[in-house]
């Protein structure tokens, strides 16, 4: 097991719901970046997606597109978030999830992004835009360096594309809560616990719900069905408003502790 498994493991023995934020690698800094992968590990962090720049980032809202574009402007690269990784490995033990498109992988090449990945300490990877059915030649090299192949389930995806994509994810499930990119919502989707339901028929892997998650409240309550809490656009518009220091991480790991709090105290409860 490679430290999500781990993870997520010890969470379900303590009863406890994952939270997972996300953030755009690079913005502003990637010094930053790394500041922030520590304080949100202290914030309660069970595992941290990194967005990595893209310049077409058709998944994402406007928050992060322009999170991107600030991570761009500084010719932040995969190779330097795969660089900033390894350099924090030192100082943090929490899973880091890459969170990318799959054309800077390609252009990498997947043998020695793999490779590299895992020298770096890099835990799992979710290749937003890669279908599942064209998979295997990415899938192989990542198996062999030990690196979680995370993949989306839409509210569109059918029943044979769950039980596809629950046979080759690894790590855990991303279920994403709503059509459409990633953003700040008011309310949930009131069909989130029902399709997360029906994931559980196909397998027994953790499933984590994320896009549209903003408050602690809305944490809470997917905490009370799914195995994981994402929570982004909130985060990465925060960081955006907040900039670059020690205070202004301090602020957003405040923030982040408020949600981690929320997304554990449904399981926490139920455990005892």
């Amino acid at each position: 097991m490679n430290r999500i498994d781990e993870r997520f493991e010890a969470l379900k023995a303590r009863g406890e719901c994952a939270f997972i934020p996300y953030i755009a690698a690079g913005d502003p800094t990637l010094d930053h970046t790394a500041q922030m992968i520590v304080s949100l590990e202290q914030a309660g962090a069970d595992v941290i997606e990194l967005g990595v720049p893209f310049s077409d980032p058709l998944a994402d809202g406007v928050v992060n597109q322009e999170a991107a574009l600030r991570a761009l402007k500084n010719n932040v690269t995969l190779h330097d978030v795969v660089a900033m990784v390894k350099g924090v490995r030192n100082k943090t033990h929490v899973p880091l999830l890459l969170f990318t498109y799959f054309n800077p992988v390609l252009a990498y090449g997947v043998d020695a992004f793999a490779r590299d990945a895992k020298e770096a300490g890099v835990d799992g990877v979710l290749c937003v835009d890669l279908p599942p059915e064209e998979a295997d030649d990415y899938i192989a090299p990542m198996r062999e360096a030990g690196i979680a192949t995370v993949f989306l389930i839409a509210p569109t995806s059918t029943p044979e594309r769950i039980e596809r994509i629950a046979q080759i994810s690894t790590g855990f499930i991303y279920y994403v809560s709503r059509t459409g990119v990633t953003g700040t919502r008011n309310s949930l989707e009131s069909t989130v616990h029902g399709v997360v339901d029906e994931i559980r028929k196909h397998t027994d892997k953790p499933i984590a719900v994320g896009f549209g998650i903003s408050t602690p409240e809305q944490a809470s309550e997917v905490a009370g069905f799914a195995d994981g809490v994402i929570v982004g656009s909130a985060i990465v518009r925060m960081m955006g408003e907040e900039g670059e220091g020690q205070a202004a991480a301090e602020r957003v790991a405040s923030f982040a502790k408020s949600l981690a709090d929320a997304a554990k105290s449904i399981r926490t409860a139920a455990s005892q």
